[in-house]
Protein backbone atom coordinates (compact mmCIF):
# COMPACT_ATOMS: atom_id res chain seq x y z
CA UNK A 1 0.00 0.00 0.00
CA UNK A 2 1.25 3.78 -0.53
CA UNK A 3 1.12 6.10 1.23
CA UNK A 4 2.15 9.81 0.98
CA UNK A 5 2.45 12.09 3.51
CA UNK A 6 2.45 15.93 3.38
CA UNK A 7 4.03 17.70 6.18
CA UNK A 8 6.72 14.79 6.95
CA UNK A 9 9.66 16.61 8.26
CA UNK A 10 7.27 18.28 11.29
CA UNK A 11 6.29 16.77 14.34
CA UNK A 12 4.00 14.45 13.51
CA UNK A 13 4.93 13.89 9.83
CA UNK A 14 8.46 12.72 11.20
CA UNK A 15 6.57 10.45 13.84
CA UNK A 16 3.95 8.94 11.07
CA UNK A 17 7.18 8.08 8.71
CA UNK A 18 8.81 6.30 11.38
CA UNK A 19 5.86 4.64 12.35
CA UNK A 20 4.85 3.43 9.20
CA UNK A 21 8.58 2.59 8.10
CA UNK A 22 8.44 -0.33 10.52
CA UNK A 23 4.94 -2.11 8.57
CA UNK A 24 6.66 -3.73 5.61
CA UNK A 25 3.26 -3.35 3.60
CA UNK A 26 3.61 0.19 3.03
CA UNK A 27 5.76 1.94 1.13
CA UNK A 28 5.93 5.95 1.95
CA UNK A 29 6.08 9.05 -0.44
CA UNK A 30 6.26 12.75 0.78
CA UNK A 31 5.53 15.82 -0.55
CA UNK A 32 8.39 17.90 0.56
CA UNK A 33 9.76 21.20 -0.41
CA UNK A 34 13.16 20.98 -0.60
CA UNK A 35 15.30 17.19 -0.13
CA UNK A 36 15.33 16.39 3.55
CA UNK A 37 18.27 14.61 5.22
CA UNK A 38 16.02 13.63 8.35
CA UNK A 39 13.74 11.36 6.39
CA UNK A 40 15.12 7.94 5.89
CA UNK A 41 16.90 6.60 2.70
CA UNK A 42 13.69 4.24 1.74
CA UNK A 43 11.54 6.99 1.88
CA UNK A 44 10.73 8.40 -1.75
CA UNK A 45 10.82 12.39 -1.61
CA UNK A 46 8.49 14.86 -4.15
CA UNK A 47 9.90 18.02 -4.07
CA UNK A 48 6.47 20.26 -4.57
CA UNK A 49 3.88 21.97 -2.49
CA UNK A 50 0.00 21.71 -1.68
CA UNK A 51 -0.46 25.27 -3.59
CA UNK A 52 1.57 23.94 -6.90
CA UNK A 53 -1.18 21.54 -8.43
CA UNK A 54 1.10 19.80 -11.11
CA UNK A 55 3.63 18.64 -8.13
CA UNK A 56 0.22 17.29 -6.44
CA UNK A 57 -0.57 15.37 -9.75
CA UNK A 58 3.07 14.07 -9.67
CA UNK A 59 3.03 13.09 -5.82
CA UNK A 60 -0.54 11.06 -6.30
CA UNK A 61 0.57 8.82 -9.05
CA UNK A 62 0.56 5.27 -7.61
CA UNK A 63 -0.90 6.14 -4.57
CA UNK A 64 -3.55 4.51 -2.35
CA UNK A 65 -3.56 6.48 0.68
CA UNK A 66 -3.16 10.35 2.24
CA UNK A 67 -2.39 11.99 5.34
CA UNK A 68 -2.44 15.53 4.98
CA UNK A 69 -0.36 16.57 8.14
CA UNK A 70 0.98 20.08 6.64
CA UNK A 71 -0.42 23.33 8.02
CA UNK A 72 0.76 26.48 8.47
CA UNK A 73 0.34 27.63 12.68
CA UNK A 74 0.76 31.12 12.86
CA UNK A 75 -1.37 33.78 15.91
CA UNK A 76 0.40 36.82 14.45
CA UNK A 77 -2.02 39.49 12.44
CA UNK A 78 -0.03 39.67 9.06
CA UNK A 79 0.16 35.88 8.41
CA UNK A 80 -3.78 35.94 8.22
CA UNK A 81 -3.57 35.89 4.45
CA UNK A 82 -0.77 33.12 3.75
CA UNK A 83 -2.76 30.91 6.83
CA UNK A 84 -5.76 30.83 4.98
CA UNK A 85 -3.69 30.66 1.77
CA UNK A 86 -2.25 27.51 2.62
CA UNK A 87 -4.54 25.87 4.90
CA UNK A 88 -7.82 25.92 3.29
CA UNK A 89 -6.91 26.58 -0.54
CA UNK A 90 -3.96 23.93 -0.14
CA UNK A 91 -6.24 21.12 1.38
CA UNK A 92 -8.91 22.35 -1.34
CA UNK A 93 -6.14 21.49 -4.29
CA UNK A 94 -5.10 18.52 -2.22
CA UNK A 95 -8.61 16.90 -1.96
CA UNK A 96 -9.49 18.07 -5.75
CA UNK A 97 -6.11 16.12 -6.63
CA UNK A 98 -7.15 13.19 -4.45
CA UNK A 99 -10.29 12.86 -6.06
CA UNK A 100 -8.74 12.90 -9.57
CA UNK A 101 -5.92 10.60 -9.07
CA UNK A 102 -8.86 8.09 -6.91
CA UNK A 103 -7.48 7.78 -3.49
CA UNK A 104 -8.84 5.11 -1.45
CA UNK A 105 -8.50 7.19 1.89
CA UNK A 106 -7.69 10.50 2.82
CA UNK A 107 -7.07 11.38 6.74
CA UNK A 108 -6.59 15.03 7.01
CA UNK A 109 -4.77 16.33 10.20
CA UNK A 110 -7.11 19.12 11.71
CA UNK A 111 -6.87 20.78 15.15
CA UNK A 112 -8.78 21.23 18.34
CA UNK A 113 -8.55 24.83 17.32
CA UNK A 114 -11.56 23.97 14.36
CA UNK A 115 -14.35 22.55 16.33
CA UNK A 116 -14.13 26.44 18.04
CA UNK A 117 -15.41 28.15 21.23
CA UNK A 118 -18.05 29.88 21.30
CA UNK A 119 -18.13 33.72 22.87
CA UNK A 120 -20.14 33.47 26.15
CA UNK A 121 -17.29 31.11 27.64
CA UNK A 122 -14.45 34.12 27.46
CA UNK A 123 -13.44 34.17 31.41
CA UNK A 124 -15.68 31.89 32.60
CA UNK A 125 -13.92 30.04 35.41
CA UNK A 126 -16.21 26.90 34.92
CA UNK A 127 -14.71 24.10 33.02
CA UNK A 128 -16.67 23.55 30.09
CA UNK A 129 -16.20 20.17 27.88
CA UNK A 130 -15.94 20.29 23.51
CA UNK A 131 -16.75 17.33 21.43
CA UNK A 132 -16.84 16.68 18.03
CA UNK A 133 -20.70 17.64 17.78
CA UNK A 134 -19.59 21.31 18.66
CA UNK A 135 -20.82 23.75 16.00
CA UNK A 136 -18.29 26.14 15.23
CA UNK A 137 -19.28 29.83 15.73
CA UNK A 138 -17.53 32.97 15.08
CA UNK A 139 -16.24 34.62 17.97
CA UNK A 140 -13.07 36.57 19.91
CA UNK A 141 -12.09 33.01 21.26
CA UNK A 142 -11.30 31.51 17.84
CA UNK A 143 -7.77 32.78 16.01
CA UNK A 144 -7.35 33.03 12.66
CA UNK A 145 -5.84 29.65 12.70
CA UNK A 146 -8.29 27.96 14.50
CA UNK A 147 -10.82 29.92 11.69
CA UNK A 148 -8.16 28.53 8.43
CA UNK A 149 -8.57 24.80 9.69
CA UNK A 150 -12.54 25.03 10.72
CA UNK A 151 -12.77 26.48 6.86
CA UNK A 152 -9.75 23.32 5.46
CA UNK A 153 -12.49 21.14 7.52
CA UNK A 154 -15.51 22.40 4.77
CA UNK A 155 -12.95 21.41 2.19
CA UNK A 156 -12.54 17.75 3.34
CA UNK A 157 -16.48 17.41 4.07
CA UNK A 158 -17.19 18.53 0.45
CA UNK A 159 -14.52 16.18 -0.87
CA UNK A 160 -16.61 13.81 1.18
CA UNK A 161 -19.85 14.63 -0.48
CA UNK A 162 -18.53 14.73 -4.24
CA UNK A 163 -16.91 10.45 -3.44
CA UNK A 164 -13.63 10.65 -2.04
CA UNK A 165 -13.15 8.79 1.44
CA UNK A 166 -11.85 11.20 4.51
CA UNK A 167 -11.65 10.95 7.97
CA UNK A 168 -10.66 13.89 10.10
CA UNK A 169 -8.46 14.00 13.40
CA UNK A 170 -8.03 16.93 15.65
CA UNK A 171 -5.21 16.78 17.87
CA UNK A 172 -4.75 19.48 21.02
CA UNK A 173 -1.21 20.26 21.37
CA UNK A 174 1.00 17.91 20.56
CA UNK A 175 4.00 17.20 22.87
CA UNK A 176 6.71 14.75 20.99
CA UNK A 177 11.16 15.48 20.22
CA UNK A 178 11.11 18.39 17.93
CA UNK A 179 13.53 21.54 18.00
CA UNK A 180 13.58 24.05 20.60
CA UNK A 181 12.07 26.80 18.65
CA UNK A 182 9.91 24.74 16.69
CA UNK A 183 6.00 23.07 17.75
CA UNK A 184 4.86 22.70 21.11
CA UNK A 185 8.92 22.04 22.28
CA UNK A 186 8.70 26.24 22.57
CA UNK A 187 7.00 25.49 25.97
CA UNK A 188 9.85 23.24 27.17
CA UNK A 189 12.26 26.21 25.93
CA UNK A 190 10.51 28.65 27.96
CA UNK A 191 10.79 26.97 31.28
CA UNK A 192 14.52 26.11 30.31
CA UNK A 193 15.19 29.81 29.66
CA UNK A 194 14.29 29.63 33.41
CA UNK A 195 11.06 32.15 32.72
CA UNK A 196 9.16 33.49 35.57
CA UNK A 197 5.57 33.51 34.39
CA UNK A 198 2.63 30.73 34.21
CA UNK A 199 -1.08 32.17 33.58
CA UNK A 200 -4.16 31.21 35.44
CA UNK A 201 -5.51 28.44 31.96
CA UNK A 202 -4.97 24.80 31.04
CA UNK A 203 -3.79 23.53 28.30
CA UNK A 204 -5.21 20.41 26.47
CA UNK A 205 -2.68 17.80 24.91
CA UNK A 206 -1.57 14.66 23.27
CA UNK A 207 2.01 12.25 22.56
CA UNK A 208 2.64 12.54 19.07
CA UNK A 209 3.21 8.67 19.45
CA UNK A 210 -0.53 8.24 20.32
CA UNK A 211 -1.57 11.08 17.40
CA UNK A 212 0.53 8.90 14.61
CA UNK A 213 -0.62 5.32 15.79
CA UNK A 214 -4.65 6.70 16.35
CA UNK A 215 -3.98 7.93 12.09
CA UNK A 216 -2.76 4.86 11.04
CA UNK A 217 -5.29 2.61 12.96
CA UNK A 218 -7.80 5.01 10.83
CA UNK A 219 -5.94 4.78 8.06
CA UNK A 220 -6.04 0.43 8.04
CA UNK A 221 -10.43 0.87 8.76
CA UNK A 222 -13.18 1.57 6.99
CA UNK A 223 -14.53 4.60 9.04
CA UNK A 224 -15.28 7.18 6.68
CA UNK A 225 -16.96 10.51 7.30
CA UNK A 226 -15.85 11.11 10.68
CA UNK A 227 -13.55 13.61 12.86
CA UNK A 228 -12.29 12.24 16.06
CA UNK A 229 -10.63 14.05 19.07
CA UNK A 230 -7.36 13.26 19.59
CA UNK A 231 -6.75 14.36 23.56
CA UNK A 232 -5.09 12.71 26.43
CA UNK A 233 -6.29 15.39 29.23
CA UNK A 234 -5.83 18.68 30.59
CA UNK A 235 -3.84 20.06 33.24
CA UNK A 236 -2.85 23.50 34.28
CA UNK A 237 0.21 25.58 32.97
CA UNK A 238 1.19 25.53 36.40
CA UNK A 239 1.55 22.03 36.58
CA UNK A 240 2.71 21.89 33.66
CA UNK A 241 5.49 23.86 33.63
CA UNK A 242 6.40 22.44 37.20
CA UNK A 243 6.97 19.19 35.54
CA UNK A 244 9.01 20.07 32.55
CA UNK A 245 10.71 22.80 35.26
CA UNK A 246 11.30 19.33 37.35
CA UNK A 247 12.87 17.13 34.44
CA UNK A 248 14.90 19.99 33.76
CA UNK A 249 15.84 20.20 37.21
CA UNK A 250 15.44 24.21 36.75
CA UNK A 251 12.88 26.37 39.14
CA UNK A 252 9.56 26.44 37.47
CA UNK A 253 8.04 29.62 36.19
CA UNK A 254 6.09 30.71 39.78
CA UNK A 255 4.95 34.42 39.29
CA UNK A 256 0.78 34.13 38.19
CA UNK A 257 0.02 36.77 35.31
CA UNK A 258 -3.30 38.32 35.96
CA UNK A 259 -5.60 38.86 33.18
CA UNK A 260 -4.99 42.78 33.14
CA UNK A 261 -1.19 42.33 33.05
CA UNK A 262 -1.73 39.98 30.39
CA UNK A 263 -3.96 42.82 28.60
CA UNK A 264 -1.26 45.46 28.99
CA UNK A 265 1.37 42.83 27.38
CA UNK A 266 -0.12 42.16 24.50
CA UNK A 267 -0.70 45.25 23.92
CA UNK A 268 2.45 46.48 24.43
CA UNK A 269 3.57 43.48 21.94
CA UNK A 270 1.40 44.80 18.96
CA UNK A 271 2.98 48.64 19.23
CA UNK A 272 6.42 47.08 19.52
CA UNK A 273 5.63 44.44 16.41
CA UNK A 274 4.06 47.75 14.60
CA UNK A 275 7.22 50.20 14.83
CA UNK A 276 10.01 47.43 14.46
CA UNK A 277 8.42 44.58 12.08
CA UNK A 278 9.28 41.74 14.56
CA UNK A 279 6.85 39.03 15.44
CA UNK A 280 5.35 39.78 18.73
CA UNK A 281 5.88 37.70 21.62
CA UNK A 282 2.17 37.62 22.42
CA UNK A 283 -0.29 38.48 20.87
CA UNK A 284 -4.65 38.70 21.74
CA UNK A 285 -5.21 35.56 20.19
CA UNK A 286 -2.85 34.09 22.16
CA UNK A 287 -3.44 35.70 25.35
CA UNK A 288 -7.06 34.43 25.28
CA UNK A 289 -5.68 30.90 24.87
CA UNK A 290 -3.45 31.01 27.45
CA UNK A 291 -6.68 31.57 29.85
CA UNK A 292 -8.66 28.61 28.49
CA UNK A 293 -10.56 26.17 30.93
CA UNK A 294 -11.71 23.93 27.97
CA UNK A 295 -11.76 20.20 28.19
CA UNK A 296 -11.23 18.23 24.91
CA UNK A 297 -13.86 15.04 25.23
CA UNK A 298 -11.71 11.56 23.88
CA UNK A 299 -14.60 9.59 24.61
CA UNK A 300 -15.13 8.73 20.57
CA UNK A 301 -11.64 7.79 19.75
CA UNK A 302 -11.36 5.42 22.98
CA UNK A 303 -14.73 3.98 22.30
CA UNK A 304 -14.51 3.12 18.57
CA UNK A 305 -10.24 2.96 17.47
CA UNK A 306 -9.73 1.48 20.90
CA UNK A 307 -6.93 3.76 21.49
CA UNK A 308 -4.77 4.93 24.72
CA UNK A 309 -3.03 7.51 25.73
CA UNK A 310 0.48 8.38 27.32
CA UNK A 311 0.28 10.00 30.74
CA UNK A 312 1.97 13.41 30.54
CA UNK A 313 4.16 12.58 33.06
CA UNK A 314 5.76 10.02 30.45
CA UNK A 315 5.40 11.84 27.77
CA UNK A 316 7.39 15.16 29.71
CA UNK A 317 10.11 12.92 30.89
CA UNK A 318 10.76 11.54 27.30
CA UNK A 319 10.36 14.57 25.30
CA UNK A 320 13.04 16.61 28.18
CA UNK A 321 15.29 13.50 28.04
CA UNK A 322 15.78 13.91 24.17
CA UNK A 323 16.08 17.69 24.66
CA UNK A 324 19.14 17.17 27.35
CA UNK A 325 20.59 14.81 24.90
CA UNK A 326 20.77 16.84 21.82
CA UNK A 327 22.16 19.84 23.68
CA UNK A 328 24.79 17.49 25.36
CA UNK A 329 25.95 15.94 21.25
CA UNK A 330 25.90 20.13 20.05
CA UNK A 331 28.07 20.77 22.80
CA UNK A 332 31.85 20.84 21.57
CA UNK A 333 33.77 19.19 23.37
Amino acid sequence: MRVLITGATGLLGGELCRQLSKNENYDIKCLVRKKSTTLSPSIEQIIGDILDVPSLNKALADVDFVIHAAAMVSFHKKDKEDLFLTNVQGTANLTNACDTHKIQKFIHVSSVAALGKPENLLNQEKETTITENNKWQDSPLNSSYAKSKYLAELEVWRAQAEGLNTAIVNPSVILGEGEWQKSSTQLFNYVNNGHKFYTNGSINYVDVQDVAHAIITLLENEITGERFILNAGKVSYKDFFNLIAKNFNKPAPSILLKDKLIAILWRAEAIRSFLTGAKPLITKETSNSAKNNFLFDNTKVKSQLNIKFQSIENSIQRVCKYLKEKDKKATPL
